[in-house]
């Protein structure tokens, strides 16, 4: 689900089976060509789509981090951290361009990238991304959350 399609009034009803915040990163660094940030933005569109369908009705996506920014790194860890601490169980930064080292986001439970992921189709890597959330649900229920 995104963010907007929430109701203030359905929030408290919904909250038990949206446990998981999708933050998506588009990393733009304003010097694209419009039809360059188009394409960066199709990039982001296809991996979202490895999270948001299979798991449609359990993951909510947050709006994105635009543009590259220094300090940005540290304002996503921020981020993730207080989406936990508002009530999310999951942190997943997801981004067809992230240049940044995993360890950089300690409070990102999951960092999704085509590199990070890399297979040789879509699917294979859509697969392996389902694999990954879903090896992440269980090992934190099993470790008593």
């Amino acid at each position: 689900m995104k963010f907007s399609e929430i109701e203030a009034s359905s929030w408290e009803e919904l909250r038990p089976y949206l446990d998981t915040c999708l933050i998506p990163v588009t990393g733009l660094t304003g010097r694209e060509q419009p039809y360059e940030v188009t394409e960066k933005l199709e990039r982001l569109r296809d991996v979202l789509d490895w999270v948001e369908i299979p798991f449609n009705g359990r993951v909510v996506t947050y709006p994105a981090f635009q543009y590259q920014t220094e300090g940005m790194t540290q304002a996503i860890n921020d981020l993730c951290r207080n989406v936990k601490s508002s009530g999310f169980t999951f942190a997943i930064v997801v981004s067809a361009d992230f240049e940044g080292k995993t360890e950089e986001l300690p409070q990102a439970d999951l960092i999704v990238t085509p590199r990070g992921f890399a297979l040789d189709s879509r699917e294979g890597a859509g697969g392996r991304v389902k694999a990954a959330i879903q090896e992440l649900w269980l090992s934190k229920k099993g470790s008593g959350l």
